[in-house]
């Protein structure tokens, strides 16, 4: 079980941020928009990791990764790391935006 670990917390954080796209215009429903903000930075990130997975300045202990591995050097893990958690970060700025804008309109028509 415990090689499930990394990809069990990644799910954790899809599972509850998901109903977060219930608010506003969603960011599931707007793909393309969330592909352009995430990918982009993910790219650089992953260079990052690959580089310092090759020079050794980290590792990732087999007992808590799949052992899927990319290229043979990075954890599927990881790399859905740098998806799943800007993702999660877009659902939850979404959301608290549109409340906050809500909450403005709401303010401004009872005032």
């Amino acid at each position: 079980m415990d090689r499930w670990h990394y990809l069990l917390v990644l799910a954790g954080c899809l599972a509850i941020t998901a109903p977060l796209e219930f608010f506003g215009a969603g960011v599931y429903r707007r793909a393309w928009r969330a592909a352009a903000a995430i990918l982009p930075v993910a790219a650089v990130f992953i260079i990052w990791d690959v580089v310092a997975i090759l020079a050794q300045v980290w590792t990732f202990n087999p007992r808590y990764v799949t052992g899927v591995e990319l290229l043979g050097i990075m954890p599927l893990e990881e790399l859905l790391f740098f998806i799943v958690i800007p993702l999660c970060g877009l659902l939850t700025y979404n959301a608290v935006d549109t409340i906050l804008q809500r909450v403005k309109r709401k303010s401004v028509h009872t005032s």
